[in-house]
């Protein structure tokens, strides 16, 4: 598979901008499950596939390689942490991040460490700080945002760093590359453009921020299409701005709920899932008008990819969706067998929380009896990995702990 940006690699969504389309016939109806692979943890997790293996991390501390063909594994990968970045391939390398600090470079025919990179240690904000930043490699560097504030540069072949760039919050967004220039966001609600030759800033964007969420977080990672850079933030909003000089666009505000996704442009539309509201929504990309939303109920926390004319996503119900990129309207939908077992019992009639689960919200006297309704419905299997599309299959992990193969 070829890269935009560099021969032989592949990354988190597709391509160094992040923009989550690919290049490959849609699955317009879905023949079943291919395969699927336990693993010892969940997975919140992205897969991505080079020629014939799929690359995944798990919460139990090991990095696969699994056969696309059969889901047998071919090598696995131990490290000192949780695995909650995706990886990219380049220079016959898999890169990934790790709940211990660590970026990590093994070799893609063997699975051994080629190099670690040691930042200054990760940090989770919160139970809803789900994911870690994805390296990105570009021209012989790779990118990472990391839990120490920091956005790094480092060489691809040696783990020597280039140079780091301090933010002032947590960075967990994968950066986004166009244009010889870094996108990425932080929790402290700003969003940088950096030269990537040497990490100067090119421009800053603060967020407008919210009664609620004063800073404007920005945990999700940003997309760039047709000049323009598209993300999300804690403060309600999803963000257009201009790529070369970093004026707002236009945003949209969705009262009351995390945008964390990151945005997928295609044909003129920009798609998007909230978390508490929980739709999934298309915009018009140039004015910020909403075309269409589809209502899923409950969280969505994986972003989508594109394929044709089909969009394609996970949901916290442990519902893998299939929607019409013009209309909205469901294909078809796949359904994990953890939440066949468990949706009647958790959840409503219509999807929503069922109400054991909302007077446990009701009851929590603090964050953490908060997240443990979380935990809770993450017995369905949830879908918070974003899926990769290949060659008429579609890859994407589980709270199950259980790695798809959909064809």
């Amino acid at each position: 598979m070829e890269n935009k940006g560099d021969n032989q690699s592949v990354h988190f969504r597709n391509d160094i901008q992040l923009s989550g389309v690919f290049q490959e016939n849609e699955i317009k109806s879905l023949k079943g499950v291919k395969w699927k692979f336990q693993t010892d943890g969940k997975i919140y997790s992205s897969p991505i596939v080079f020629d014939d293996t799929v690359y995944i991390g798990s919460e139990d501390k090991h990095f696969y390689a699994i056969d696309k063909k059969n889901g047998e594994v071919k090598w696995c990968f131990p490290s000192g942490g949780a695995i909650r970045s995706a990886a990219s391939i380049a220079n016959e390398l898999a890169y990934f991040t790790c709940t211990d600090g660590f970026l990590y470079a093994v070799q893609i025919d063997s699975g051994e460490l080629l190099w670690r990179f040691e930042t200054n240690g990760e940090a989770m904000v919160d139970p809803w700080d789900y994911f870690l930043s994805s390296p990105i490699v570009s021209e012989g560097i790779v990118y990472f945002g990391s839990g120490d504030h920091h956005i790094y540069a480092v060489h691809a072949l040696t783990g020597e760093e280039i140079w780091r760039y301090k933010t002032g919050g947590v960075v967990h967004a994968t950066p986004a590359i166009y244009n010889q220039t870094l996108f990425i966001g932080s929790y402290d609600g700003y969003f940088y453009a950096l030269h990537i030759q040497t990490g100067k800033e090119k421009w800053v964007f603060r967020t407008i921020g919210d009664k609620w969420f004063p800073n404007g977080d920005i945990q999700g990672s940003a997309s760039v299409s047709n000049g323009t850079v598209y993300f999300g933030s804690r403060d309600f909003n999803l963000y257009a701005i201009d790529a070369e000089t970093g004026r707002g666009e236009w945003n949209y505000k969705v009262p009351g709920t995390w945008v964390i996704t990151t945005p997928t442009v295609k044909d003129g539309l920009v798609f998007f899932a909230s978390s508490d509201h929980s739709k999934m929504f298309a915009m018009d990309a140039k004015s910020g008008r909403e075309k269409w939303n589809l209502p899923l109920h409950i969280n969505t926390f994986g972003s989508s990819i594109i394929a044709h004319n089909t969009l394609y996503f996970g949901n916290m119900n442990g519902k893998f969706y299939a929607l019409n990129l013009h209309t909205g309207e469901q294909q078809w939908v796949y359904e994990t067998e953890s939440s066949k077992e468990g949706f009647e019992k958790w959840l409503d009639d219509e999807g929503k929380l069922g109400e054991e689960l909302n007077e446990q919200l009701r009851n929590a006297k603090d964050i953490d009896e908060y997240s443990k309704v979380y935990d809770t419905i993450m017995s369905l299997g949830s879908i918070i990995s974003t899926p990769f599309i290949e060659n008429g299959s579609i890859y994407f992990g589980s709270t199950d702990g259980c790695i798809y193969a959909l064809e």
